[in-house]
């Protein structure tokens, strides 16, 4: 994870992400909705009583994801950190009250144990050298609470479509696509249980009209995207 790297794109960051994803004929917020609503449907399921959640927003960025937990997760309490300081600094900028930005150094999250009651991170760990892909989300387990829910998504490698924006997209440069299974495979690896992949995102803007189907379609491989939810 390359805190240069990504400090570069900050401030353009939305601009340069939208040309790059520009023939799904949607614009980046679709794509934070999406996934802060399926992370807003797991959470509620495990916590059905209603009580204030904690979520780290691990790999936030300049927090695109604020708004929609804001709106689909009113109650929950939300930490974003990254590496990249100028991100935070933008993301701070946007959202000056009632997010936590918070930097840390790529290894040791600087966070106490068992602080949080979900991690999330959106299409991260394809950033992240493989070899520490095992060690952070172990970090991840640490600050989760008991039985704690982590979701990742990632970009699907068996998408065409999807292979040809990453590789358009100046901030994927470096980007290495994972499997589903071999996701699956290191989140069990750092001791998460019961974990479970579901594929995302079948239809571009011009057939939205078929997106109701989706929701019967998450087990084809063949999804844009994909996430592993899994419990502490």
């Amino acid at each position: 994870m390359n805190r240069t790297e990504f400090d570069k794109f900050a401030d353009e960051y939305r601009e340069v992400l939208a040309q790059s994803i520009e023939t799904s004929g949607e614009a980046p917020e679709f794509f934070a909705e999406y996934k802060v609503r399926d992370v807003a449907r797991l959470l509620r399921a495990a916590h059905p009583n209603g009580e204030r959640l904690s979520v780290l927003d691990f790999g936030s960025g300049t927090g695109g994801s604020v708004p929609f937990f804001r709106n689909l997760l009113p109650e929950a309490e939300v930490t974003c950190v990254d590496v990249s300081l100028r991100s935070l600094e933008v993301g701070n900028g946007r959202f000056p009250s009632g997010v936590h930005f918070v930097a840390f150094d790529g290894g040791r999250l600087p966070f106490g144990d068992e602080s949080f009651d979900c991690a999330f991170a959106s299409c991260v760990f394809h950033h992240i050298p493989a070899e520490s892909h095992v060690p952070l989300m172990a970090e991840l387990k640490r600050v989760l609470k008991p039985a704690g829910t982590l979701v990742i998504f990632e970009h699907n490698p068996f998408n065409p479509l999807t292979v040809r924006t990453v590789r358009a997209c100046p901030f994927d440069e470096n980007a290495v696509l994972i499997l589903a299974t071999e996701l699956r495979r290191r989140i069990r690896q750092a001791g998460f249980s019961r974990a479970s992949i579901a594929y995302r995102v079948f239809f571009p803007r011009l057939l939205r009209a078929l997106r109701p189907l989706e929701v019967g379609l998450t087990w084809l491989p063949v999804g844009a995207q994909y996430f592993v939810a899994a419990r502490k």
